[in-house]
């Protein structure tokens, strides 16, 4: 968990949930964010899968789940949170987790940031959260087309507000994209 410097218990500061891709861990996890988090006053928690990527992969939802859960908690209990700003952030498989929770949970997430998303498996579709979801061309891990096109696409067909960021590269989140996907995140 990161909170910033700025943070100020009296002021109820937005709260964004970082996912890791696979074979990844929290500390790269949170690593789009870091160094914006303090000039944005969010506070960041990054979580570590329970295995060497998020359960919804390999069956069910729950180990990593009721994690989150316990993370979730521990920041709401230690810092004001503004409930209307609470976003659900990943990359690679953390994207197609952070996709596929935060429609699940679109009641306590009003935005998804998905960086190189692939899959969408939610279990229920609750509230409307609104996207960002951005996706390398060059992308040889999970490619566009199949992926972050695909997702965009099926997620705009489905009424989501859906705001798409395709750049030049391979599978990675560059620095511009982060500060493009935060400063969408702070419009109303």
């Amino acid at each position: 968990m990161y909170v910033p410097p700025s943070y100020n218990p009296a002021t109820p500061t937005p709260l964004v949930l970082m996912l890791h891709g696979a074979g990844q861990s929290a500390e790269i996890g949170i690593a789009p964010f870091l160094s914006l988090a303090d000039a944005a006053g969010i506070v960041l928690i990054a979580p570590d899968s329970r295995g060497g990527t998020w359960d919804f992969l390999y069956g069910p939802y729950g180990a990593d789940v009721a994690f989150i859960d316990r993370a979730l908690t521990h920041a709401f209990e230690r810092c004001a949170i503004d409930p209307a700003r609470v976003v659900i952030e990943g990359f690679s498989d953390g994207a197609s987790y952070a996709l596929s929770l935060g429609i699940t949970n679109g009641d306590l997430f009003s935005r998804v940031i998905a960086f190189s998303p692939c899959i969408l498996a939610p279990a229920a579709e609750v509230g409307r959260p609104r996207i960002f979801i951005s996706h390398g061309t060059a992308d040889r891990i999970l490619p566009i087309d199949s992926c972050g096109r695909r997702l965009a696409d099926r997620l705009a067909t489905a009424g989501y507000i859906v705001d798409f960021h395709e750049f030049v590269g391979p599978h990675r989140v560059p620095p511009d994209i982060a500060k493009a996907a935060l400063e969408w995140m702070e419009k109303a």
